[in-house]
């Protein structure tokens, strides 16, 4: 089965300084029918204004995730961490038994686009730590493991039965990903077009998978996207 959640039907927060769209329940935005899905707690699509940011907050028992689309994110946090991640970077920080940080545009003039995704963690209390990497190169089918849970090939360290991957399609191409029975996935579009099993998906989009045995992503445009596997 597949439910797809258009991009407009998503919660909205609109700070002057940021504009962000919600997937799943969060901050003011409460949605009881949109909690979460499996293991995936968060995806909060977020533009910032130049110059601004959030400032240092605090975090614990959860893994997040950041992907960013256009512009760089400056990071600091109370392990001390500093670091800038620019588009075609990712990074993850588990923030475990507790963790301050701050996430800013340094520029001047351009916003910042990135998705901010939150996954609970296979256990509470874990020691925090923060990773940050360049997103490895694409296989011949357009995918890009971008997170799973012993980091191989060149993939983010995720402490949860999961994995995150980045499909990056060419318009008209098309590719197949099997599911094991037992298990669900997410797609979150990030730009572009595509049929999903013979459904309509354009930017922001998301699609709850459950009891399918392959998903076939075909592109109408140059698309990319998000695939989360979960328990």
């Amino acid at each position: 089965m597949i439910t797809i959640r258009k991009a407009g039907q998503r919660g909205h927060t609109h700070f002057g300084w940021l504009d962000s769209r919600h997937s799943f329940s969060f901050g003011d935005y409460y949605d009881p029918a949109h909690m979460g899905f499996s293991v995936l707690r968060v995806i909060n699509d977020d533009e910032v204004a130049p110059t601004s940011g959030f400032g240092i907050h605090p975090h614990r028992d959860m893994e997040i995730l950041t992907y960013v689309t256009q512009g760089a994110v400056e990071h600091r946090d109370s392990i001390g961490t500093h670091g800038v991640i620019p588009a075609g970077e990712v990074q993850i920080m588990s923030a475990g038994t507790g963790i301050q940080h701050s996430e800013m545009n340094p520029s001047p003039s351009q916003p910042l686009r990135l998705l901010q995704i939150w996954i609970l963690p296979n256990a509470q209390g874990l020691r925090p730590r923060y990773e940050q990497r360049p997103l490895p190169r694409a296989d011949h089918d357009g995918f890009v493991l971008v997170a799973s849970p012993d980091g191989h090939d060149g993939s983010l360290t995720i402490h949860q039965d999961a994995t995150i991957g980045a499909v990056l399609l060419k318009k008209a191409a098309s590719v197949s990903r099997a599911l094991a029975p037992s298990r669900k996935a997410y797609v979150q579009m990030v730009r572009g077009g595509l049929i999903l099993n013979g459904h309509p998906m354009g930017p922001g989009d998301g699609a709850e998978i459950t009891s399918e045995e392959k998903i076939t992503f075909d592109a109408t445009d140059d698309a990319e996207l998000l695939l989360f596997d979960l328990p």
